[in-house]
């Protein structure tokens, strides 16, 4: 080891070297340099300096000679580093046009960075990530999309959100719809619970117990929802279910109901009981659309809550289960706040609605 001395310093290169130290705005490795120098000139030996700043004996070597020759001028370092990488115009075009234009001769889907890389020659993959991130260019993900067919489909979303922004005074709205063919499915092996660092654990084995479907009325303005199970999916079920709802709602009260194009909201036994009931308005959604109705938003809250990971004895156990949890819910519901990102524009297929 080269021999411990103490560096000697002047006032204004002390002054100097705390300054650099203190920065925050100077680059690590200048600082670093500066806290050596102050150290030296301290007495600490290397052993000390070592432990402080977490270096090498030929660190403080190379640089306290270089102080001892150059001074101040000699803590900058020779190497600022290498210039970053410039892709130019013609590189990034190349990648983005094999990106979205070619596929992998294995029969791969889509690109990895690494290997289009490997197939455009002087292009590493950090390269081609960092043209994929520049123009928000994701081959690994996948999105699905479903488009409607429907050619009123701007009349029937128009007549839908009009009952969700401007629904008619003294009147009740209901998103109806049916969650069907439920599983009561029960676990073959214990449920392993929660733990610190340990997730809770379910058994790839189960019992199936049966199905039932649940109809649900959402309350657009209270946000409360009207819940039935039942052991079968039919037109006369949507029916009686319909009838629970003019039941809850006082006498000729004027009640408005959204649903999907179903085959069994359209049958002879609906528009019987609609006749009947000349209060209750029935208001389809447009083909390929139910993203329109309020309930699936409900329907994906109670498949989280209670359905997904829920573990069930039986079909009338299921049944419990679910409807304590609408009881529940309902002591404190929450309305949809529904609207449109642009207002002012035209209702079409594309029209573009954000839910709060």
């Amino acid at each position: 080891m080269p021999a411990e001395g103490v560096m000697k310093l002047t006032k204004s290169e002390r002054l100097e070297l705390q300054r650099q130290a203190s920065l925050r705005t100077v680059r690590a490795d200048s600082a670093r340099h500066a806290r050596l120098i102050l150290l030296l000139a301290e007495g600490l030996t290397w052993a000390e300096i070592r432990a402080k700043l977490d270096c090498s004996d030929s660190y403080i070597d190379r640089w306290s000679k270089r102080f001892a020759a150059d001074r101040l001028a000699g803590l900058f370092a020779r190497h600022a580093g290498r210039r970053r990488y410039k892709v130019n115009d013609r590189l990034e075009a190349r990648v983005l046009e094999w990106t979205m234009k070619r596929k992998p001769a294995d029969g791969s889907t889509h690109w990895s960075s690494r290997k289009l890389s490997a197939e455009l020659d002087g292009i590493s993959h950090m390269t081609v990530a960092r043209i994929w991130a520049k123009h928000a260019i994701k081959p690994h993900r996948l999105e699905g999309y479903l488009a409607s067919n429907d050619p009123d489909f701007e009349a029937k979303a128009a007549d839908v959100i009009g009952l969700y922004l401007n629904p008619p005074q003294h009147a009740a709205v209901f998103c109806v719809d049916e969650k069907s063919a439920i599983q009561a499915l029960d676990r073959k092996d214990p449920v392993l619970p929660l733990s610190p660092g340990r997730a809770e654990r379910h058994g790839f084995e189960y019992f199936r117990h049966g199905t039932l479907s649940l109809y649900a009325a959402f309350n657009t303005k209270t946000g409360e929802v009207l819940g039935k199970t039942a052991a079968r999916h039919t037109s006369a079920e949507f029916v009686a279910f319909l009838a629970d709802i003019v039941v809850h709602q006082p006498k000729g009260k004027e009640i408005h109901v959204i649903a999907d194009n179903l085959a069994t909201h359209k049958t002879k036994l609906v528009q019987a009981f609609l006749v009947d009931r000349p209060n209750v308005h029935l208001h389809f959604t447009p083909t390929y659309s139910s993203w329109l109705n309020q309930v699936e938003l409900w329907f994906a809250k109670i498949e989280r809550d209670v359905i997904a990971r829920g573990v069930f004895t039986s079909v009338p156990d299921l049944s419990r289960k679910l409807l304590r949890y609408i009881r529940k819910y309902n002591q404190q519901p929450k309305p949809v706040k529904w609207k449109y990102f642009d207002p002012s524009r035209r209702i079409t297929s594309t029209s573009t609605v954000t839910v709060h």
